[in-house]
């Protein structure tokens, strides 16, 4: 009987993903919202079993690293933009400063104000501090060729694709210091920046760009018939993200970097080939599935009371985190950039936790011991939820106002940041 509820229940899920966008675009809520509180009623009506990420570790690091590479496949696909110092900007500035202040001040968060270990509080900041690719759907650029890529959406969807390339050095300092049991410190840096930084960097570009430029070759320049876009079938994209991230991962690279970098030099292939669309489309829908399907056992986890033990001083440390830490980075990051504050206070402020940051608890809880589990998992499920409610609720009518005063003031609000650099003396590569 419980496996043909369960049935019902993902047949439900699925008719969810196709009905509910319809349903909330134009409604101040989002997809993420309906499916937490789903979860929250089911596990709290039916007494099912809690998914606690303590009780089912592996399978919480394995789903939510499926769902992030995906994500990031179908964040690579929908930029326009061809790459470049200039074009990208605003990325980079996020990236080399709003990125790291964020780690910094989080872990400081976590070592003064929430007394966390040293381990503890660089994990913290390294889970916490980037933009995720899942979440940050609602936020980002459109489809392929859909004209849908202003400044705001087309910085947050590029830092998304980017970022796990910076935090992913720092959660694997934290696993060394976790497990570094006394001994002196001086070998675990020499190997953080030679492997963790410099070789699995290099690596994740290296591998992406090579995986995204062959497959681009078969997929769009073999002749006659051969290429494997005359089959039109969207599943391919699944196909180029798991290969691009497992030998990506068997070399010891950043797998997330290179499926993103893979999906940027896909696109750079043949940038208004159709094809484009049908693989976006297909990556779309299945981030959509398991996204649900994750943030509906996350409701469990919350009906389960994964955050029913918190103090006031760390929900006030969960606050501060999310709404003064980002937006304060991100206008760090964007200070000499020539674009209204309203926009950069959108951009730092849209910086939304989510399915990222369970992975990289998950992914470093799963490496080594650390002493305070419990009170990771509560401030990080803390964040997500506040994350989830508040964001969700903004993004719609934020972006609408945004989008109503940009088009008033420049009709071509895609090229508008390149007009206020050339207006202010920067050259910019078109």
């Amino acid at each position: 009987m419980s496996y043909i509820v369960m049935l019902v229940g993902l047949g439900l899920l699925i008719l969810l993903v196709a009905w509910l966008p319809m349903v909330l675009k134009e409604l101040p809520l989002s997809l993420p919202i309906i499916c937490v509180g789903l979860g929250f009623a089911v596990f709290s009506t039916f007494r099912l079993e809690n998914p606690e990420p303590l009780a089912f570790p592996q399978a919480t690091e394995h789903l939510t690293e499926l769902i992030v590479i995906i994500s990031l496949m179908g964040a690579g696909l929908k930029l326009d933009r061809r790459i470049g110092w200039r074009r990208w900007i605003i990325t980079w500035r996020l990236l080399g400063i709003t990125m790291p202040l964020s780690i910094l001040m989080i872990g400081l968060i976590g070592w003064y104000w929430l007394d966390f270990p040293l381990a503890a509080s660089i994990l913290l900041g390294a889970a916490l501090a980037p933009t995720d690719p899942v979440l940050a759907s609602d936020i980002q650029v459109g489809p392929p060729k859909s004209g849908e890529e202003d400044e705001i959406r087309f910085s947050l969807t590029s830092e998304a694709g980017l970022n796990d390339g910076l935090a992913f050095p720092f959660v694997h300092l934290s696993i060394g210091v976790a497990l570094l049991n006394g001994n002196p410190p001086w070998d675990l840096l020499e190997h953080w920046v030679l492997l963790d930084v410099l070789w699995k960097l290099a690596a994740g570009v290296g591998m992406g760009w090579l995986v995204g430029r062959l497959l681009g070759y078969v997929t769009f320049r073999v002749p006659n018939r051969a290429n494997l876009s005359r089959t039109g079938d969207g599943f391919v994209s699944l196909g180029i993200t798991l290969t691009a991230y497992g030998l990506t991962e068997l070399v010891g690279g950043y797998g997330f970097l290179a499926v993103f970098v893979a999906a940027l030099a896909l696109r750079d292939a043949e940038r208004n080939s159709e094809y484009h669309e049908r693989l976006h489309d297909f990556v779309e829908q299945t981030e959509r599935l398991m996204m649900m399907l994750m943030l509906v056992l996350f409701g469990g986890t919350l009906a389960h009371g994964l955050i029913g033990t918190l103090s006031w001083s760390v929900a006030v440390a969960a606050i501060t985190i999310l709404f003064l830490v980002r937006p304060v980075a991100g206008l760090a990051g964007l200070t000499s950039v020539p674009m209204p504050v309203g926009e950069k206070l959108a951009i730092g402020f849209f910086g939304i936790r989510g399915i990222g940051s369970i992975y990289y608890i998950a992914y470093a809880l799963n490496a080594a011991e650390f002493d305070v589990p419990n009170a990771l998992w509560s401030v990080t499920g803390l964040i997500v939820l506040l994350s989830i409610l508040i964001h969700g609720i903004t993004v719609t009518p934020v972006m609408r106002r945004i989008d109503r005063r940009r088009q008033a003031a420049d009709p071509l609000p895609a090229v508008s940041i390149h007009r206020r650099m050339e207006k202010a003396g920067v050259s910019v590569d078109h």
